[in-house]
């Protein structure tokens, strides 16, 4: 089978118990979350079914609960892996100002949430490292190491001097 576009994601339903997939057995193709970007590759359910994955060029990158096929009484639905990240917590905006922006020279990947995410507070997430941690460790800026499914994968940023 092969899938060229996404149906929907289970988490932008309003309530995925009362909608046409309330009943279908969630069949899941377990991704990490640097598979996410590709457009064209292939996969295996949890069911031991092998799929392929073509999203035009241009699409967006997957995403965890993307539904990706619905038959008579299951669908398939992306599921991805836990990623070891770092969630660093700077108490202030000078703190975090520094810690940013020598992460930053590292040409770090991170992603920024705010109090009202499900993280409860302004932070910063990045893919753990161990010079990071080093580097947050000697600076005793206050941060957590964790398993997390990230919202969106983790992106190499462009960049030239």
């Amino acid at each position: 089978m092969i899938i060229d576009k996404v149906l929907g994601n289970l988490h932008d339903l309003p309530d995925p118990d009362l909608t046409a997939y309330t009943g279908l057995h969630r069949e899941k193709v377990v991704l990490p979350s640097a598979a996410l970007v590709k457009r064209i590759q292939r996969a295996t359910t949890d069911h031991g079914n092998e799929i392929g994955i073509r999203l035009p060029s241009g699409a967006g990158d997957l995403r965890d609960g993307d539904i990706l096929h619905v038959a008579d009484t299951n669908m398939i639905v992306v599921s991805v892996l836990p990623t070891d990240v770092l969630v660093i917590a700077p108490r202030s905006i000078h703190e975090m100002g520094v810690t940013a922006h020598s992460l930053g020279n590292r040409h770090l990947q991170a992603q920024f949430f705010d109090a009202d995410s499900e993280y409860g507070a302004d932070v910063m997430v990045c893919a753990y490292d161990h010079t990071v941690e080093d580097y947050l460790r000697h600076n005793a800026v206050p941060y957590t190491r964790q398993e997390r499914v990230m919202p969106v994968p983790f992106r190499h940023a462009e960049h030239s001097h």
